[in-house]
């Protein structure tokens, strides 16, 4: 579903400020795949992302979602192949805009814009059917303004935007890392269930090795703007944090001490 070949992109270069995000980096995800992505600051988690979703160019290799090329594409025209959750529970709604509105919107996502974004009946009956299995109580506030939900009714939203058209790969960007963790906790469970009825490919990055152990089928963790290891099947299921810790260390030949890495 997702491939990328040999990516590299590197920041103000010739400057003093330079910096070199994406060394040669190539990953593979088959239909289905939900990939947890590790790293301290400045692995080049965020960066790789953002290549995907074509925030930025990148200088070298390619990225393919469904066998079609998207490396030149801009990022409104990847729209309608990819659903995005952000870190910041601020992003990827409209403040100003009713939870309906919102939500058609992303029903239209990737289509040609028309003057019509106001809902039929029958929309408004699948929005409700979509909010009440949130359990949020969002199915009964249909004309209430985003901006006044709390910030984890705004993150589940979000997601439930990012996932409403089935997209061919959904990325998750530290998207619970905003949330108090009783909050997380319940985002990262309807994460859980939406990927998994639905069987979206995912890509997610998390701080947290306990999440990223715990949820999806593989795990990849990133160092130095490159891709340390991939494990998946029984090899995942059975690490541990110190496991995945003696890995990063023979790898990468560093310690972690002060990473925000170890804030699992």
């Amino acid at each position: 579903m997702l491939r990328i070949e040999n990516i590299s992109k590197t920041f103000n270069p010739g400057t003093m400020t330079e910096k070199r995000a994406l060394e040669g980096v190539s990953l593979h995800l088959a239909p289905g795949d939900f990939v947890t992505v590790i790293g301290g600051n400045g692995a080049g988690k965020s960066t790789l992302m953002n290549s995907i979703a074509g925030s930025f160019p990148v200088d070298a290799g390619s990225i393919l979602i469904a066998g079609t090329d998207i490396t030149k594409w801009p990022e409104h025209k990847r729209a309608k192949f990819i659903g995005r959750v952000f870190q910041d529970p601020m992003m990827g709604t409209a403040a100003n805009m009713m939870i309906e509105e919102n939500l058609a919107i992303a029903a239209r996502r990737g289509r040609t814009p028309t003057l019509r974004w106001s809902s039929s009946q029958k929309e408004q009956a699948h929005y409700r059917e979509l909010l009440a299995g949130l359990g949020l109580g969002l199915e009964d506030r249909l004309e209430s303004k985003v901006g006044l939900l709390s910030g984890g009714q705004r993150q589940a939203l979000t997601l439930l935007m990012a996932t409403l058209e089935s997209p061919k790969l959904l990325l998750l960007d530290e998207h619970t890392a905003a949330l108090d963790p009783k909050t997380a906790g319940k985002v990262l469970a309807l994460t859980e269930k939406i990927v998994t009825e639905s069987r979206l490919t995912t890509l997610m990055i998390t701080h947290n090795m306990r999440d990223a152990l715990r949820l999806g089928n593989r795990l990849i963790m990133m160092f130095g703007g490159r891709i340390l290891f991939d494990v998946g099947g029984e090899e995942k299921k059975h690490l541990t944090v110190k496991d995945l810790l003696a890995m990063f260390e023979k790898a990468a030949g560093s310690e972690l001490a002060n990473d925000s890495l170890l804030l699992s």
